[in-house]
């Protein structure tokens, strides 16, 4: 997949960031940690996914969707992706 250059440091540096928040809930609940905190990293892991996401349609969606050599998607499959994100 190719993201814009200039989207791409900040969508790795978020997709990491998920990385770890995810293992510390990992642990979190291996520890038997409070349901409360729990839910609150996990929420935390969840938001930083969602924003790598809109940022990768934002920088350039058309271009993530029509690689060379690679058909065009129709409108309702852009539509699907966007919804898949919502």
């Amino acid at each position: 997949m190719r993201v814009d250059e200039e989207a791409r440091v900040p969508v790795l540096n978020r997709l990491r960031r998920a990385h770890g928040q995810l293992a510390g809930v990992i642990a979190m609940i291996e520890d038997g940690r409070d349901c409360q905190d729990v839910i609150t990293q996990l929420a935390a892991v969840s938001r930083a996914l969602d924003r790598a996401g809109f940022k990768i349609v934002a920088s350039g969606m058309r271009q993530c969707l029509t690689c060379e050599g690679e058909p065009e998607m129709s409108e309702e499959q852009i539509e699907n992706l966007f919804l898949a994100l919502a």
